[in-house]
């Protein structure tokens, strides 16, 4: 699976303002880190930068070039801003990210085209959110036809298909997995990819990585591509390469019907168990749901 570090983000408190202030020491060592945790790409995601988007896009660009040799998911919704960093980025970048919406697709996908970059199709319609794992599908198509048509390969087209929190609206959560499902039919020879940490929003810091893991492992069953990941869970990097089988296993036959024995589990084991059955709404979600 494809790995793609999530951390560099103007999101976050301590790193927007190192990215706002041009501090590139605390972006190098951050890159840096993240490389050494095995990540395959970097995510760099500047917001709309609406006022600098240009400049900022290309000096973090380089910042980050100067001490790792990954490639880069460029993550703006600007585009000049994403074709100031596509022209100094080293190599296949990917841009993160495209949608149906007209004023995305059609500045987005060119420079897609034009610097022969990877794109992330965000299953996102000119009304909005999916409701369910059909209007998914019909975005599907209609994103994958019209990145072919304007001379993408299928290969460099990644799907996602909107991770939205468990806490919100488990039925979103169910309608990624049965997209899944049938993703390899729908789209073929094009990859998928999530945003992992999404599931987890609005959850206590301390549960969320449970509900990251788990989530992972329930669409590895579909055989995910791609995920946009914490580059510093290192029980999550295990389950994504393959390490932790006996529990992606469990996980898969959960979701196939088995209902295990809690008493017969050991901890870890009880910990997917009962996060599976919430991400499959089984278990209504709370934040004690490992305590129940």
């Amino acid at each position: 699976m494809i790995l793609i570090g999530e951390n560099i983000n103007i999101m976050s408190k301590t790193i927007g303002a190192a990215i706002r202030n041009r501090d590139a020491a605390t972006i190098q060592e951050l890159a840096k880190q993240q490389a050494a945790a095995g990540m395959d790409y970097l995510d760099l995601n500047i917001g709309p930068a609406r006022r600098d988007g240009p400049q900022l896009m290309e000096w973090i660009v380089k910042t980050v070039q100067e001490v790792v040799d990954l490639p880069m998911s460029l993550d703006t919704t600007n585009p000049d801003a994403m074709e100031a960093g596509l022209k100094v980025h080293r190599g296949k970048a990917l841009i993160n990210s495209i949608s149906l919406q007209p004023e995305r697709l059609e500045r987005m996908l060119p420079l897609a085209v034009k610097y022969n970059a990877s794109v992330v199709g965000l299953l996102w319609g000119t009304e909005g959110m999916p409701r369910d794992a059909d209007e998914r599908a019909t975005l599907c198509f209609e994103l994958v036809q019209r990145a072919v048509d304007a001379g993408l390969q299928p290969e460099d087209i990644w799907i996602d298909p909107i991770v939205t929190p468990v806490s919100a609206d488990i039925g979103q959560v169910l309608s990624v997995i049965e997209f899944m499902s049938a993703f390899k039919e729908l789209a073929p020879g094009c990859k998928s990819i999530v945003g992992l940490s999404n599931v987890s929003n609005g959850t206590p810091t301390e549960l969320r990585p449970h509900l990251n893991r788990t989530y992972l492992a329930m669409l590895m069953k579909y055989g995910l591509d791609a995920a946009i990941v914490n580059a510093f869970d290192e029980e999550l990097i295990k389950l994504a390469r393959g390490q932790m089988p006996e529990i992606v296993n469990l996980v898969h036959r959960i979701m196939d019907g088995e209902k295990p024995n809690m008493n017969e589990l050991s901890e870890k084991e009880r910990i997917y168990a009962k996060t599976t059955l919430v991400l499959m709404g089984k278990v209504v979600y709370s934040h004690s749901w490992l305590e129940v």
